[in-house]
Parts: C-alpha cells; structure tokens; sequence
C-alpha cells in the first residue's frame, strides 16, 4: 500500500520512511507533487528483474546487424609554425 509524506516530514524522520516502505512504495513530495519514490530493495530487485546493467547493456542478437564500415583513411599534418614541416 503507498503512503505519501512530505519532504520535510521526511528529513525530520527518516526511519518512519524506512519501515513505511517495507509494507510499499513511499512517495515524498515538495509542494504536493510527486518528487522522489523510496522502494524497499526487494521491491526495486522485483521491479527490475534481478539484472546486471551489463545484461541490459548487451545486445544478444547485434551478430545480426548488418554494420560494415568503411575503412578510415588518416592523414597527418605536422603543426609546426613556420609551414616547413621541421
């Protein structure tokens, strides 16, 4: 079940956030809008599923993308002041 304190409310006690959010998503408000959401972190490891950011990251199937570059020609310039190259 959410419950919803103001931000004020949740610098005085923050602990009563803590164990509000065990039962469910804790909203904190500024100026009666929505500004943040605390979670317990099973209910954040339920929401994302349990994943590594490397596993999200990865693209299983990019064997598949057809992606053949043209090969980059790089050509030099010596930065030198008078134009001579030495």
């Amino acid at each position: 079940m959410p419950t919803t304190i103001c931000s004020h409310e949740f610098l005085q006690n923050p602990s009563h956030a803590q164990c509000a959010a065990k039962a469910g998503p804790v909203f904190i408000t500024d100026g009666g809008l929505p500004q943040h959401v605390l979670l317990s972190i099973e209910e954040y490891l339920r929401l994302v599923g349990r994943r590594r950011i490397v596993d999200v990251l990865a693209m299983p199937a990019s064997e598949a993308i057809a992606f053949d570059p043209p090969k980059a020609e790089i050509t030099t310039v010596c930065a030198d002041s008078d134009g001579t190259g030495i």
